[in-house]
């Protein structure tokens, strides 16, 4: 008689077999945004702009408001790396300094902007009735009203010695309305969760149930919408600072450096492309930063099929 060796492992009595553990979806992310090459050139974008924005002004042996009577509209030397403007400032300190600013504007607005907009898309989702209509109502009105108009005006009026502070406050106010309403369709889906139900039948006050249960769930929204924010911003500063309606001398940004080049844009062109080039390259590398993130954190994107 012959006898078969069978190799596969057997359970043992009362033991149910062995389930793989799921995988980690913050490893799964990871992984994305690891492999996606936008995503990393992006990264090293934003970050050798960020030293340069910090550094810059550190390592120039001008200062923003120092002028060079002896060298006014110079082209690069080894003196000055970008040159000099009509009045002998460094172009270098003067963009890199401006960049500084704009990118800080950018950063505290796409704060500003995505917390408005969750608090606001959340309560309103959730609560429903009369607080949503209440709620949709202000961000319908704040859709329809000319926002660069408003800044205008407004900007002129309460531009100080920390000026650039309202300007982000003003821009943030001001661009929260569509992501809002996109967080209320969400609340309006999640709320309808067991878990949800569950955690209103135990006691949970609502509010700690949208901060604690709906708002994080949305967080693939809310972290994507919040890097495009942060390009969208740097734009609409660098413009109303262009116009002079933003950031105010002596501050100084992006908008302003570039609007004092404007006019020598043939003439003594470094004055004009220095700044243009670094606000570009910022906007691009946010830009594929969030493009990358959306793709990585939206499981429905053709990307991660």
């Amino acid at each position: 008689m012959s006898t078969s060796t069978d190799t596969t492992p057997q359970n043992t009595e009362g033991q149910a077999p062995a389930v793989p553990p799921a995988p980690s979806r913050s490893k799964d992310i990871l992984q994305q945004l690891i492999g996606t090459r936008r995503v990393i050139i992006g990264l090293v974008m934003l970050a050798v702009l960020a030293l340069v924005a910090f550094l810059g002004p550190l390592i120039s042996a001008w200062d923003v408001s120092e002028r060079d009577y002896l060298n006014m509209l110079q082209a690069p030397t080894p003196e000055h790396w970008f040159g000099t403007n009509r009045t002998g400032q460094d172009i270098f300190t003067q963009a890199t300094a401006g960049l500084q600013k704009s990118l800080l504007i950018g950063l505290l607005v796409a704060l500003i902007s995505t917390v408005v907009a969750a608090l606001v898309g959340a309560f309103a989702g959730y609560f429903g009735g009369l607080t949503d209509r209440a709620l949709m109502w202000v961000a319908d009105l704040a859709l329809v009203l000319p926002s660069f108009v408003i800044l205008a005006i407004l900007s002129q009026h309460f531009m100080g010695s920390s000026g650039w502070l309202i300007l982000v406050v003003l821009l943030g106010g001001l661009s929260w309305m569509v992501t809002s309403k996109m967080v209320r369709g969400m609340t309006i889906s999640l709320r309808e969760r067991e878990y949800i139900h569950a955690a209103r039948f135990m006691g949970v006050p609502p509010r700690t149930i949208i901060l604690r249960h709906i708002l994080p769930n949305m967080s693939s929204l809310l972290i994507a919408d919040a890097t495009i924010m942060v390009s969208t911003a740097i734009i609409g500063e660098t413009a109303l600072s262009y116009f002079g309606l933003g950031v105010q001398p002596p501050d100084i940004s992006l908008g302003i450096v570039i609007a004092d080049g404007a006019d020598f844009a043939t003439t003594a062109p470094w004055m004009f492309v220095f700044p243009t080039v670094l606000l570009v390259l910022m906007v691009l590398a946010v830009n594929m930063i969030g493009d990358g993130l959306r793709d990585a954190l939206d499981p429905t994107t053709k990307s991660r099929r």
